[in-house]
């Protein structure tokens, strides 16, 4: 299996590009690891160290898809204030990770002390499950989803823009959702898809790999590219830079031939350790086995105990 050089050195011009444009067409946030860039349409995302926060803002409020850390809080606060001065009204968590939904109780408040009541936090019913599940660890009732929904979407309109929220089962964990909004032709995708780094698929909480590229492959039903396949729709990942439709197809590539070789393996009756000897993503470590996310062998170990579990 060889490394897709074409599409490495494609990977690296949209990093650059990436990078001139948060740091030359972005408004810093003073003190704070976050910064904010102007997606398109009412989108921004803030990019920070340990993932993405996606802001939809304009005359009625303020949406946040993601909240961060509460440790971090503060940076995400200061970065959404450059972009506007309003309350927050709707919280979406793409996920039970506390990366997503860390700051669903401070963060509003940070942001702009409105009287009333407090956002509507989006999250499908598995995230408010397992977190109110009696073997997990107390959660304060604030930082809970107290919007959930349990159909394959749930969708609203907020700032004159139809946003549609997406359920994607056995993806990273069971509550995993995705983001469009419609007018501003943007995808939020929590931990589903992280460029340059492997997913995360979480067994313990419902994460499947076969589940992982049905969720990558709604997302390719939803983005549509402009000319030679670029820009268009653009996508907002978990953690990384801002991709379009093309990147995503390498992902799921990705994903979905590694999945194939490790089934082919287990076909043959080979152990796990078997099938990390036989290095299966070597082709692709040199893009994908960075800092930040899974080893080679966590997410060849991952696939193959979801495959086991479900062929």
């Amino acid at each position: 299996m060889g490394i897709n050089l074409m599409g490495s050195i494609r990977t690296v011009g949209l990093a650059v590009a990436a990078l001139l444009l948060v740091f030359g067409n972005s408004a810093p946030a003073q003190d704070s690891a976050y910064r904010a860039l102007k997606v398109q349409g009412n989108v921004w995302v803030l990019a920070g160290p340990l993932g993405n926060v996606t802001v939809q803002a304009g005359d009625d409020g303020i949406v946040l898809v993601d909240t961060g850390l509460e440790a971090e809080a503060q940076g995400v606060s200061a970065a959404v204030k450059t972009i506007a001065n309003k309350p927050v009204r709707w919280l979406i968590n793409t996920s039970i990770d506390e990366s997503r939904r860390g700051g669903n109780a401070v963060l509003p408040k940070m942001i702009f002390s409105a009287p009333g009541p407090g956002p509507r936090i989006v999250a499908h019913e598995n995230v408010l499950n397992r977190l109110t599940a009696a073997s997990s660890p107390r959660v304060a009732e604030a930082q809970l989803p107290n919007d959930e929904y349990f159909q394959p979407s749930k969708d609203f309109a907020f700032n004159g823009e139809a946003i549609v929220v997406y359920h994607m089962p056995g993806a990273h964990t069971d509550g995993d959702s995705i983001v469009h909004f419609r007018r501003s032709d943007v995808v939020s995708t929590g931990n589903i898809f992280t460029p340059g780094r492997y997913p995360v698929i979480d067994l313990e909480r419902g994460g499947s790999v076969n589940g992982l590229i049905a969720a990558l492959n709604r997302i390719l039903q939803i983005t549509v590219p402009l000319k030679y396949q670029e820009g268009g729709t653009y996508v907002i990942p978990g953690r990384g830079r801002i991709c379009d439709e093309a990147d995503v197809v390498e992902y799921r590539d990705m994903v979905t031939i590694v999945r194939d070789d490790i089934a082919d393996y287990i076909k043959k009756g080979m152990t796990l350790a078997q099938v990390k000897d036989a290095k299966p993503t070597r082709g692709y470590d040199a893009e994908y086995a960075l800092a930040g996310g899974p080893s080679p062998d966590a997410f060849v170990e991952a696939v193959y105990n979801s495959l086991k579990k479900n062929p």
